[in-house]
Protein backbone atom coordinates (compact mmCIF):
# COMPACT_ATOMS: atom_id res chain seq x y z
CA UNK A 1 0.00 0.00 0.00
CA UNK A 2 1.59 3.41 -0.69
CA UNK A 3 0.67 6.10 1.57
CA UNK A 4 0.90 10.01 1.87
CA UNK A 5 2.37 11.55 4.71
CA UNK A 6 1.92 15.50 5.53
CA UNK A 7 4.48 16.82 7.77
CA UNK A 8 6.48 19.98 8.88
CA UNK A 9 9.96 20.81 10.31
CA UNK A 10 11.72 23.39 11.12
CA UNK A 11 15.22 22.75 8.86
CA UNK A 12 17.71 24.22 11.04
CA UNK A 13 19.65 21.87 11.90
CA UNK A 14 19.63 19.56 8.78
CA UNK A 15 21.53 20.06 5.41
CA UNK A 16 18.24 19.65 3.29
CA UNK A 17 15.39 17.16 2.84
CA UNK A 18 17.23 14.64 0.66
CA UNK A 19 19.51 11.91 2.03
CA UNK A 20 23.54 12.59 1.77
CA UNK A 21 26.23 10.68 3.01
CA UNK A 22 27.97 11.57 6.40
CA UNK A 23 25.31 14.82 6.98
CA UNK A 24 21.74 14.73 8.98
CA UNK A 25 18.61 15.35 6.99
CA UNK A 26 15.01 15.18 7.17
CA UNK A 27 14.72 12.32 4.83
CA UNK A 28 17.16 10.50 6.82
CA UNK A 29 15.24 10.75 9.92
CA UNK A 30 12.00 10.65 8.55
CA UNK A 31 13.44 7.07 7.03
CA UNK A 32 15.01 6.08 10.03
CA UNK A 33 11.75 6.62 12.66
CA UNK A 34 9.26 5.22 10.27
CA UNK A 35 11.22 1.88 9.59
CA UNK A 36 11.95 1.96 13.24
CA UNK A 37 8.01 2.04 14.03
CA UNK A 38 6.92 -0.18 11.31
CA UNK A 39 9.78 -3.06 12.09
CA UNK A 40 10.32 -3.04 8.15
CA UNK A 41 12.84 -0.76 5.87
CA UNK A 42 10.80 2.48 4.84
CA UNK A 43 11.60 4.50 1.88
CA UNK A 44 10.05 8.24 1.37
CA UNK A 45 10.03 10.33 -1.38
CA UNK A 46 9.67 13.55 -1.18
CA UNK A 47 7.16 16.51 -2.66
CA UNK A 48 10.24 18.39 -3.20
CA UNK A 49 13.61 18.60 -1.79
CA UNK A 50 14.41 21.96 0.55
CA UNK A 51 17.94 23.23 0.74
CA UNK A 52 20.19 23.40 3.95
CA UNK A 53 18.15 25.46 6.57
CA UNK A 54 15.02 25.87 4.81
CA UNK A 55 12.04 24.94 6.67
CA UNK A 56 8.51 23.59 5.62
CA UNK A 57 5.24 24.31 6.90
CA UNK A 58 3.68 21.54 4.64
CA UNK A 59 6.10 18.85 2.80
CA UNK A 60 4.24 15.85 1.43
CA UNK A 61 6.17 12.04 1.40
CA UNK A 62 5.45 9.27 -0.11
CA UNK A 63 6.21 5.70 0.77
CA UNK A 64 4.84 1.82 0.55
CA UNK A 65 4.40 0.05 3.45
CA UNK A 66 2.67 -3.12 4.78
CA UNK A 67 0.75 -1.98 7.76
CA UNK A 68 0.15 -5.08 10.59
CA UNK A 69 -3.16 -5.75 10.87
CA UNK A 70 -2.72 -4.54 15.19
CA UNK A 71 -1.81 -1.45 13.73
CA UNK A 72 -4.11 1.40 12.29
CA UNK A 73 -3.51 4.61 10.84
CA UNK A 74 -4.48 6.60 13.83
CA UNK A 75 -1.98 4.74 16.01
CA UNK A 76 0.24 4.83 13.55
CA UNK A 77 0.56 8.27 13.78
CA UNK A 78 0.85 8.84 17.31
CA UNK A 79 3.69 6.24 17.50
CA UNK A 80 5.80 8.45 14.83
CA UNK A 81 5.51 11.45 16.33
CA UNK A 82 6.95 9.74 19.52
CA UNK A 83 9.64 8.78 17.63
CA UNK A 84 10.86 11.36 15.73
CA UNK A 85 12.81 14.24 16.91
CA UNK A 86 10.62 17.46 17.78
CA UNK A 87 11.66 19.27 14.51
CA UNK A 88 9.94 17.31 12.74
CA UNK A 89 6.21 16.49 13.11
CA UNK A 90 4.06 14.55 11.15
CA UNK A 91 0.03 16.10 10.45
CA UNK A 92 -1.22 13.67 8.58
CA UNK A 93 -1.05 10.02 7.00
CA UNK A 94 -3.49 8.55 4.22
CA UNK A 95 -3.09 5.83 1.71
CA UNK A 96 -3.34 6.76 -2.06
CA UNK A 97 -3.96 5.40 -5.32
CA UNK A 98 -0.35 2.95 -6.44
CA UNK A 99 0.61 5.72 -9.21
CA UNK A 100 0.40 8.68 -7.07
CA UNK A 101 3.70 10.29 -6.18
CA UNK A 102 4.26 12.84 -3.91
CA UNK A 103 6.42 15.08 -6.30
CA UNK A 104 5.13 14.08 -9.80
CA UNK A 105 1.36 14.64 -8.93
CA UNK A 106 1.43 17.87 -7.40
CA UNK A 107 -0.36 20.46 -9.02
CA UNK A 108 1.21 23.22 -7.49
CA UNK A 109 3.58 24.21 -4.59
CA UNK A 110 3.90 27.87 -2.43
CA UNK A 111 6.80 29.02 -0.98
CA UNK A 112 6.90 31.62 1.50
CA UNK A 113 9.95 33.83 2.53
CA UNK A 114 9.36 35.86 6.16
CA UNK A 115 11.21 39.20 7.09
CA UNK A 116 11.25 40.78 10.42
CA UNK A 117 11.57 44.79 10.74
CA UNK A 118 11.17 44.42 14.17
CA UNK A 119 14.54 42.76 16.33
CA UNK A 120 12.70 39.66 17.51
CA UNK A 121 14.34 37.32 19.38
CA UNK A 122 11.80 33.94 18.74
CA UNK A 123 12.42 34.46 15.03
CA UNK A 124 16.27 34.10 15.06
CA UNK A 125 16.65 31.19 12.67
CA UNK A 126 13.30 31.43 11.07
CA UNK A 127 13.13 34.83 9.76
CA UNK A 128 15.37 37.36 8.68
CA UNK A 129 15.90 40.35 9.83
CA UNK A 130 16.20 43.72 8.29
CA UNK A 131 16.94 46.76 9.80
CA UNK A 132 15.78 49.43 7.14
CA UNK A 133 11.85 49.37 5.41
CA UNK A 134 12.07 48.37 2.20
CA UNK A 135 9.80 49.67 -0.59
CA UNK A 136 7.20 47.10 -0.53
CA UNK A 137 5.16 48.90 -3.68
CA UNK A 138 8.63 48.86 -5.75
CA UNK A 139 9.19 45.30 -4.77
CA UNK A 140 5.35 44.30 -6.05
CA UNK A 141 5.73 45.98 -8.97
CA UNK A 142 8.98 43.65 -10.01
CA UNK A 143 6.84 40.83 -8.67
CA UNK A 144 4.58 41.18 -11.15
CA UNK A 145 6.73 40.30 -13.78
CA UNK A 146 7.56 37.05 -12.76
CA UNK A 147 3.45 36.01 -13.40
CA UNK A 148 2.96 33.67 -16.02
CA UNK A 149 4.90 31.25 -18.04
CA UNK A 150 8.58 32.41 -17.58
CA UNK A 151 12.51 31.25 -17.99
CA UNK A 152 13.76 31.06 -14.80
CA UNK A 153 17.50 30.35 -15.39
CA UNK A 154 18.77 33.78 -13.93
CA UNK A 155 17.39 32.67 -11.12
CA UNK A 156 18.57 29.27 -10.49
CA UNK A 157 21.63 27.51 -9.52
CA UNK A 158 24.63 27.25 -11.64
CA UNK A 159 24.41 23.30 -11.34
CA UNK A 160 20.88 22.65 -10.86
CA UNK A 161 20.46 19.76 -12.78
CA UNK A 162 17.25 21.01 -14.55
CA UNK A 163 15.89 19.88 -18.37
CA UNK A 164 14.79 23.11 -18.42
CA UNK A 165 14.21 25.99 -16.15
CA UNK A 166 10.54 27.16 -17.64
CA UNK A 167 7.90 27.79 -14.39
CA UNK A 168 4.21 28.78 -14.58
CA UNK A 169 3.88 31.13 -11.63
CA UNK A 170 0.59 31.94 -10.55
CA UNK A 171 1.21 34.26 -7.46
CA UNK A 172 4.03 36.39 -6.69
CA UNK A 173 3.65 39.35 -4.02
CA UNK A 174 4.91 40.94 -0.25
CA UNK A 175 2.26 41.00 2.14
CA UNK A 176 2.45 42.95 5.41
CA UNK A 177 2.07 40.79 8.59
CA UNK A 178 2.73 42.30 11.95
CA UNK A 179 6.36 42.98 12.90
CA UNK A 180 7.73 42.73 9.30
CA UNK A 181 6.67 41.31 5.93
CA UNK A 182 6.20 37.85 4.01
CA UNK A 183 6.47 37.18 0.31
CA UNK A 184 4.38 33.96 -1.03
CA UNK A 185 5.57 32.57 -4.48
CA UNK A 186 2.74 29.88 -6.18
CA UNK A 187 3.98 27.62 -9.26
CA UNK A 188 3.71 24.64 -11.20
CA UNK A 189 7.13 23.78 -10.41
CA UNK A 190 10.39 25.66 -8.71
CA UNK A 191 13.91 25.16 -10.48
CA UNK A 192 16.75 24.71 -7.47
CA UNK A 193 17.51 27.68 -5.67
CA UNK A 194 14.78 30.30 -7.40
CA UNK A 195 13.13 31.19 -4.45
CA UNK A 196 16.06 32.82 -2.47
CA UNK A 197 17.68 34.08 -5.55
CA UNK A 198 14.34 35.96 -6.51
CA UNK A 199 13.74 36.92 -3.08
CA UNK A 200 17.42 38.47 -2.78
CA UNK A 201 16.92 40.25 -5.89
CA UNK A 202 13.62 41.69 -4.90
CA UNK A 203 14.96 42.93 -1.44
CA UNK A 204 17.46 44.56 -3.87
CA UNK A 205 14.55 46.96 -5.66
CA UNK A 206 13.15 46.96 -2.00
CA UNK A 207 16.51 48.71 -0.75
CA UNK A 208 16.63 51.02 -4.03
CA UNK A 209 19.92 49.19 -5.60
CA UNK A 210 17.48 48.56 -8.85
CA UNK A 211 14.48 49.41 -10.45
CA UNK A 212 11.51 46.98 -11.07
CA UNK A 213 12.24 47.67 -14.58
CA UNK A 214 16.17 46.39 -14.60
CA UNK A 215 14.48 43.46 -12.20
CA UNK A 216 12.60 42.79 -15.24
CA UNK A 217 15.70 42.91 -17.51
CA UNK A 218 17.31 40.35 -15.53
CA UNK A 219 14.54 37.69 -15.78
CA UNK A 220 14.46 38.45 -19.74
CA UNK A 221 18.36 38.14 -19.72
CA UNK A 222 18.05 34.90 -18.27
CA UNK A 223 21.89 35.55 -17.31
CA UNK A 224 22.79 33.91 -13.60
CA UNK A 225 25.56 36.89 -13.19
CA UNK A 226 22.84 39.63 -13.68
CA UNK A 227 20.59 38.52 -9.96
CA UNK A 228 21.82 39.54 -6.76
CA UNK A 229 22.74 37.22 -4.07
CA UNK A 230 20.69 34.71 -2.54
CA UNK A 231 18.73 35.58 0.42
CA UNK A 232 19.27 33.27 3.49
CA UNK A 233 18.14 29.99 4.07
CA UNK A 234 16.52 30.67 7.44
CA UNK A 235 13.52 32.94 6.38
CA UNK A 236 12.40 30.34 3.27
CA UNK A 237 9.88 27.96 3.88
CA UNK A 238 7.86 25.34 1.64
CA UNK A 239 4.08 26.26 2.90
CA UNK A 240 2.01 24.27 0.66
CA UNK A 241 1.51 21.63 -1.49
CA UNK A 242 -1.24 20.59 -3.68
CA UNK A 243 -2.80 17.74 -5.57
CA UNK A 244 -6.13 16.70 -7.08
CA UNK A 245 -8.60 15.76 -5.19
CA UNK A 246 -8.58 12.23 -6.93
CA UNK A 247 -5.11 12.17 -5.23
CA UNK A 248 -5.66 13.65 -2.21
CA UNK A 249 -9.26 14.27 -1.20
CA UNK A 250 -10.02 17.17 1.34
CA UNK A 251 -11.74 14.88 3.65
CA UNK A 252 -8.18 13.35 4.30
CA UNK A 253 -6.92 16.44 5.24
CA UNK A 254 -7.85 17.34 8.69
CA UNK A 255 -8.01 21.02 8.86
CA UNK A 256 -5.46 21.62 11.10
CA UNK A 257 -2.85 21.19 8.60
CA UNK A 258 -0.84 24.41 8.13
CA UNK A 259 -1.42 25.23 4.59
CA UNK A 260 -5.52 25.19 5.55
CA UNK A 261 -5.28 28.11 8.19
CA UNK A 262 -6.36 31.78 6.03
CA UNK A 263 -3.21 31.11 3.63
Amino acid sequence: MRYFLHLAYDGTRYHGWQVQPNTLTVQQELDRCLSQVLRQPVFCLGSGRTDTGVHASHQVAHFEAELPETLDIKTLLYRLNRALPPDIAAYALHPVPPQAHARFSADARTYEYYVRQVPDPFSVGRALYVDLPPDVAAMNEAAAHLLGSRDFTAFSKVKGGENHYVCVVYEAGWHEMPGGLVFRIRANRFVRGMVRLVVGTLLSVGRGKITPAQFQQILWAQSRVDASGAAPAQGLYLSRVEYTPDVVPAELVPPGLPYFVGR
